[in-house]
This record gives structure tokens, sequence and C-alpha cells, in this order.
């Protein structure tokens, strides 16, 4: 059967039909997957075109999967987080939803506390088992929308379940059912998919979904989970591991429109962000995301890097606020405990300040040289230097410029007698055998004291 796709104006064929392959055994992909190896990327050539969709956005996950690998949040944390992020999505919601555990007491209190602000993003969203009693819960709650687990690797189905694929399938149905019976639209978390049968299994279950979807009358949403972050971006890279290739597949053979279709990956091999982004460029609406990453064993796509990778794609933040990442950062720091690595982007320490002199000095003469953008405009964070003892006078003079807020007027130089004698006095702490940068509270007492004299 031949049609005119909508998308391409090009006549596609439409003849494809997988149908579930109900196997005796596991099918665990050893030829990439030896777990006595490092994983293969595969390549079979096969390439599919980019479809960015019209719209983009960004959800959360940091009060679900985040609060898997850390001490969970108090309600007060959750809610103050949560408006943050309402504040970073700006007025068209770019953040659009956030997931919430409910099994718990203090759980169900902060979704509660959330809900009573009345704002419209992002949404309340919430995540649970393929459990009737899971599922109660949500009912009692009132949420509109929920995450239901799916996993669909032969590692889940045969090795956790001790499932068939075809009772698998039913056992999913029954939860999907009980949703749409209760006018709550499922969101069904395609768990482990970079390590399932793509035609076998996933296809024909998303298609069933599809089906059941039209049939009631309610959407259903999927998330393509990449668990293990196996996903791979490059072109022309196999199934499952191609995230290109799931993506269209999702969209070609499930006929999935891209508001529903989701991504949620993770950083085992560095490639989360970067996943994320080709989610969106080949289709999926939606990448699901956390507050710094914050996810289990490497994390998850971080949040603050995805308003920034929309920026870089539509030329714009349109509405976005991104001086609340820095706000979201300080929180994590001096409300939450939580050290964030000196070098993260965005959020860290250092992430746009310079320990050598060289780049203090251009710094000095345009920081746009060694800074990535205006920084001071856009996060709200000037860029900076630490002394120690590869600063030079450039480095000594920037700091003292930056931590004083000096006007152009009172600007000191390289030449200046008093970042002269800073310099002797940093050598010669260095030359005591010191390792460490010279803090705040040391500089400030010398300078100080060089001026008095």
């Amino acid at each position: 059967m031949l049609e005119i796709s909508k998308k391409s104006n090009l006549l596609e064929q439409k003849s494809y039909k997988y149908s579930l392959q109900d196997v005796e055994k596991p099918n665990l992909y050893r030829d990439m997957y030896s777990y006595d190896q490092v994983p293969k990327v595969v390549f079979n050539h096969r390439r599919v075109p980019m479809n960015m969709p019209d719209d983009i956005w960004i959800t959360d996950t940091s009060f679900r999967d985040g609060q898997q690998s850390m001490a969970p949040y108090t309600v007060k944390q959750v809610v103050d987080l949560y408006k943050l992020m309402n504040k970073l999505g700006g007025p068209f919601g770019l953040i659009r939803q956030s997931e919430f555990f409910i099994y718990t007491k203090k759980d169900r209190e902060a979704v509660e506390k959330c809900m009573s602000l009345d704002l419209k993003f992002p949404e309340i969203t919430t995540w649970i088992r393929a459990k009737k009693e899971d599922f109660n819960l949500v009912k009692s709650m009132g949420i509109k929308e929920t995450g239901v687990l799916v996993s669909c690797s032969d590692y889940h189905i045969f090795k956790k379940m001790s499932m068939t694929r075809s009772q698998a399938i039913e056992y999913y149905i029954e939860t999907i059912r009980d949703a749409f019976e209760a006018g709550v639209v499922p969101r069904c978390h395609l768990e482990d998919i970079t390590r399932a049968d793509f035609y076998g299994f996933v296809v024909p279950f998303v298609n069933r979904l599809m089906e059941l979807s039209e049939e009631a009358g309610i959407p259903v949403k999927i998330r393509a989970c990449d668990t293990m972050g196996y996903g791979v971006p490059y072109p022309g890279v196999a199934l499952p591991r191609s995230v290109p290739g799931l993506i269209y597949g999702l969209q070609h053979y499930s006929n999935v429109p891209s508001d529903l279709l989701e991504w949620h990956g993770h950083n085992d091999f560095y490639k989360a962000v970067v996943n994320a982004s080709c989610a969106w460029m080949y289709g999926a609406s939606s990448v699901n995301c956390s507050l710094l990453g914050i996810g289990e064993r490497t994390g998850n796509i971080p949040l603050e890097a995805m308003v920034f990778e929309y920026a870089s794609l539509r030329g714009s933040l349109d509405g976005m606020n991104p001086q609340a990442i820095t706000e979201i950062g300080d929180y994590f720091r001096s409300e939450m405990g939580y050290k964030i690595p000196p070098m993260t982007p965005y959020v860290g320490e250092n992430f746009n300040v310079t320990r050598a002199g060289i780049h203090a000095d251009g710094l000095m003469k345009d920081e746009e040289i060694y800074n990535i953008f205006n920084t001071r405009a856009i996060l709200g964070r000037a860029p900076g230097v630490t002394v120690s003892k590869t600063s030079g006078l450039a480095g000594i003079a920037y700091w003292i410029n930056q931590h004083y807020n000096l006007s152009n007027e009172e600007k000191v130089t390289k030449d200046s007698p008093l970042v002269i004698e800073l310099k002797k006095w940093v050598d010669d702490m260095y030359a005591d055998n010191r390792t460490i940068s010279l803090s705040t509270g040391e500089l400030e007492e010398k300078i100080k004291e060089l001026r008095n004299d």
C-alpha cells in the first residue's frame, strides 16, 4: 500500500506490519552485548531522515529517577525546586511536566503541596509499576497522567519477570486498560529499549497500545527509555542501539506522533545529552531529564543542558529563564548540602573560572575570548579566575577587579604596584610547597595588609 506522507510529501510504503515474535529463548543480542566485553557499536549503514517536530520541550524526572540515587528530598525541597523549574521553564512551559513517586506519605504530601500552588507548568504526573494497587493510588490523587513501567527487553521479560513476551504484553495491557477506563493518560515507559527486539516485540506492542488508545479516545504516550545508556546517535548504526532508528521506527511502523513520543536516557557512556538532542532531531517532541543530571548510576540527561540544547537548535530560549539554573545550583549547594562537581557545566564552581594567567590576560582584554557566552547576562554569573601558582599578574589583576567590582576608572592592571606585590607573595606561598588555590579570605587579608603598608 502506498500513501503520501504528510511529513515528506513523498509516496511511502505502508505495507510493513510486524507481529509479535513469541520466542522460546530470549534474544540478548550477544553479538553486541557480550557481558565480558565492552558493548559493540554495530553499523548496518541504514539511514533514516531527520524529522524535527514543530514543537519540542523538556520533561523532568528529578523527583522520581533523581531521588533513586541520593537521599530523598524533603517536602520543602521538592516544593522549592518545583517552583524554580516553573521559573526556568518560562511562560510557555518549556519544562512541560514533572513526574513524582507517590508510594510514601511524604511523596504524596509533596505532590499535594505542589498541586496546591496551581502552577500550569510543569504539569504534575506520577510513575507506577504495572500493578492495580499502584494505579489505585493514582486515581485517589486525581492525577491526569501517569507513567507505567513496561519493560521491553528480553533481559527484563525473561530474566526479571520470568514471563514470555505475550504474557508480558497481556500483563501490561491490563493496567493500561485501567488507566483508559479512569480517563487517565498512560505514559508507557519502554524500559531498556536499546536492548529490546525492536521488530519482534517493541513495534507489535506499541501498535497494540495505539489501537487501544484509538478505541478509548484517550492518547497514550510512548517513552523510549535508554535505561543503560547504550543508545548511539551516529547515522547508520544498527538497531537496537540506534537512537535515530528507534525514533524513526516508532513513528514509521507504529504511527506514534511526535507530541506523544518522549526520550529518556542515561549517561553510562557519556552520551545522554547528544542522544537526547538526536531524539529531538529525529522526531520526538519531548526529552526527559533531571536537575543536574542526578539519577541512577551515572545519572540522567541534565535538564539544564537541554535548556541550552533547545536554544542552540531553535535559535532562542523562547521565554525560558536560564538564570534560574544558577539559583537551582545554589539551592542544591546551600539548602541540600549537595556537592556539585566543580567542573560541571553551567552550575559548577569552575564552570566559567580560569586558573591560567594567559587566559586571565585574555579575559581582561575581552572576556569573549575565553568565555563561552555572556554568562553574566544569561546565567547571572560573571566569568572568574582563581589565584594559584599559574595565575600570573593578569590573573591576580582580574581577580581584584572582579572581586571588588571596581569601575573602569578604579581597575588595576598588570603593572599596578598592588598587583606586583601580591604576585610576589603568591610566588612565595607556592615556593613553600603549597598545592591548592588561595582562598578568598587569604587574598582579602593580604590585600588589606598591602594597602595599609
